[in-house]
C-alpha cells in the first residue's frame, strides 16, 4: 500500500462528530467525511459545509483516496 500524505490522513480515517438538526434541534452523529445526512428524529436532510482540503488541489487526490470517496467529496465541495 502506498504511503499517503499527512493532509489526507483525516479524510482517509474519518471520525464521528455531532451535528444539530436545524429543524428539530436533535443531536445526530455524522462522520467527518460526510457532507449531509437524514436527521434520525425528523428525517429531514441536514447538511454542513465541508472544509477546504487537499482533495481540491492535489493532482494525486483521486489515487490517494480512491475514486468513490474522491468523487463524493468533490461533489460535496462543489
Amino acid at each position: 500500500m502506498k504511503e499517503s500524505c499527512p493532509g489526507s490522513r483525516e479524510i482517509r480515517n474519518p471520525y464521528p462528530e455531532d451535528l444539530i438538526c436545524p429543524f428539530c434541534c436533535s443531536k445526530n452523529e455524522i462522520w467527518s467525511d460526510e457532507p449531509d445526512m437524514n436527521c434520525k428524529v425528523c428525517g429531514k436532510i441536514i447538511s454542513r459545509e465541508m472544509p477546504p482540503s487537499c482533495v481540491q488541489w492535489c493532482p494525486a487526490a483521486k489515487e490517494c483516496l480512491g475514486a468513490e470517496k474522491y468523487e463524493r467529496l468533490i461533489k460535496a465541495m462543489g
